[in-house]
């Protein structure tokens, strides 16, 4: 019993802690971009405007829920909430710290270290692009429709190198748990170092997983208004919103965690470790989008299949052949 109200508060507390995150982060994004494009950024609700996530969950919690009446009254409401449980649930596999001892009991810092959470990681991701498909084909809209089409194409394409590149870690580690990947970080070279190249293709898959600019098509605005969120308003656009921002934080845990030794650190280790690397890769979101304009659909593609997939291939074999020598 002690152990299920343990895992239940670590479960609370990491939610609340990546909802407060995903909060700030459109802060962090909106200063960031606006210091790029010499703005100011955002500065009236409370100091530095640091108060503005809460005027914006407010404001949309309290906004009307329209349904168009070409929508799917059973899935129309219900996608929202798969993207967002997808987003949160990816992150209860990810080691945040070392273990700790409390009262006696030891308590580790994480929801659950599973033998196969990479496994476990790659599976829950994809379930987030079924909220993106079903609200964009439930919203009865031309453009939602559109939108929730290429989510699925791109999922299926850039998900294809995201395990690629995951891959090459897996097989110069020996294992698909993330705290023993971690462990063994811990204890010789981060994989960044012996996976360049995987590092570079998770990189760029993690941001086309993500619907972020460059790559975000599903939601291009120029074409399709706003995708497959088009016709979601109110606390339904938010959980759209929420999603995509838990998305960026666990993509960044996550390559944290398989190439940047995650917690470890020869100083001090510890969570605070892990909250800096995270912050070097959503600060290069934030930077990419501010710098990099959208590629065509077209282009999207052919980077993948024509490019990324053969490099991909490649790493792995490479990575193989490497391990088979020296092992």
């Amino acid at each position: 019993m002690a152990d299920v109200l343990v895992t239940l508060i670590r479960s609370v507390v990491l939610i609340g802690i990546l909802l407060t995150g995903m909060a700030y982060m459109t802060w962090f994004e909106r200063r960031v971009i606006s210091r790029f494009q010499v703005r100011i950024g955002p500065n009236r609700v409370g100091p530095a405007g640091l108060l503005q996530p809460l005027a914006d969950a407010v404001k949309l919690f309290f906004k009307e829920n329209i349904t168009p009446f070409t929508a799917d009254t059973l899935l129309y409401p219900f996608a929202p909430a798969i993207a967002l449980f997808a987003a949160l649930a990816a992150f209860a596999v990810i080691p945040i710290g070392p273990t700790l001892s409390v009262g006696g009991l030891r308590v580790p810092l994480g929801i659950a270290d599973v033998p196969v959470s990479v496994l476990y990681l790659i599976g829950v991701s994809s379930l987030g692009v079924y909220g993106l498909v079903l609200g964009g084909w439930s919203s009865g809209s031309k453009y939602s429709l559109l939108g929730g089409l290429r989510a699925t194409a791109q999922v299926v394409s850039y998900e294809l190198i995201l395990g690629l590149a995951i891959v090459g870690v897996v097989i110069i580690s020996g294992t698909l748990s993330l705290g023993v990947i971690v462990e063994e970080q811990a204890h010789a070279i981060w994989f960044i170092v012996l996976q360049p190249l995987g590092f570079i293709l998770y990189l760029i898959a993690a941001v086309a997983e993500t619907n972020r600019a460059p790559f975000d098509l599903p939601e291009a605005d120029t074409e399709l208004v706003a995708g497959y969120h088009t016709e979601y308003s109110g606390f339904r656009f938010a959980m759209f919103y929420m999603a995509e921002y838990v998305n960026m934080i666990t993509v960044s845990a996550i390559a944290a965690t398989l190439f940047l030794g995650g917690w470890s650190f020869p100083i001090l280790p510890g969570p605070h470790w892990l909250l800096i690397k995270m912050l070097l890769f959503l600060f290069l979101f934030v930077w990419l989008r501010a710098t990099l304009p959208r590629m065509r659909y077209d282009q999207l593609m052919r980077l993948c299949w024509s490019v990324l997939l053969p490099l991909g291939l490649a790493n792995v074999a490479v990575t193989a052949i490497a391990v088979a020598a020296v092992g």
